[in-house]
């Protein structure tokens, strides 16, 4: 793990889509925080047309300024898991070379898809988070097969020793489901964002304050 005096936190997920881009732009504003996407693989059109990648729409939900984003490390074309995109892209992805940034702040870090998406053919995000030893948020949607996957995934993290700061659930309220997780695995509720139309960054920064504690996050490094 990098040396630093500012939290760093990792935004991994259960699964693709689950929310993850969401939350992190909302902790990233709460926390006044540096946003980075180590690598992002395909972009997806915005509500005017222009082609977009995760950091783009975490920086505009969050109001994120650009001198707090940093780069992401791999820019890939093809919207597939990274392995998969960096082969049809002709780019060799080099995980020992992920290194955590040194900013002056909180870091946000939001992965790719689930914790066990492949990197390249010998190495997932999971092996990475690991090198780096920095907490972990888990994001987790609120529909069916959420339990399944967050206590897969919390016993992944657990397996490899990486501290678990607590789940985030992203979606409307299924409070068995929520709480069966939390006590299940042990690990604290963070809080939940519920599904928002629109979702602009006044309304995801009022949902995030209304269920969050940012406190829960500034002592994570």
């Amino acid at each position: 793990m990098t040396d630093t005096k500012h939290p760093i936190i990792i935004v991994a997920g259960t699964d693709t889509d689950v929310g993850k881009t969401v939350f992190a732009a909302a902790l990233t504003h709460a926390l006044g925080a540096y946003y980075w996407k180590p690598v992002q693989a395909g972009f997806d059109p915005d509500e005017t047309g222009r082609m977009c990648s995760d950091g783009d729409r975490a920086a505009r939900l969050g109001a994120i300024p650009a001198e707090r984003r940093v780069p992401d490390a791999y820019s890939l074309q093809t919207p597939c898991s990274p392995h998969l995109a960096a082969e049809i892209d002709g780019v060799a992805i080099d995980p020992d070379a992920l290194e955590l940034p040194q900013v002056d702040g909180p870091l946000v870090v939001e992965m790719a898809g689930g914790l066990m998406v492949p990197l390249n053919r010998e190495t997932t995000f999971l092996d990475v988070i690991a090198r780096w030893n920095a907490p972990v948020v888990l994001v987790a949607r609120t529909k069916l097969g959420t339990i399944n996957h967050s206590l897969l995934s919390i016993e992944a993290l657990r397996r490899r020793e990486i501290p678990i700061i607590g789940i985030a659930f992203m979606g409307e309220e299924v409070a068995d489901s929520e709480r069966t997780i939390c006590e299940m695995a042990g690990v604290k509720r963070l809080g939940r964002i519920d599904p928002l139309d629109p979702l602009t960054h006044e309304s995801l920064a009022a949902a995030f304050a209304k269920t969050f504690d940012a406190a829960d996050f500034g002592g994570a490094a």
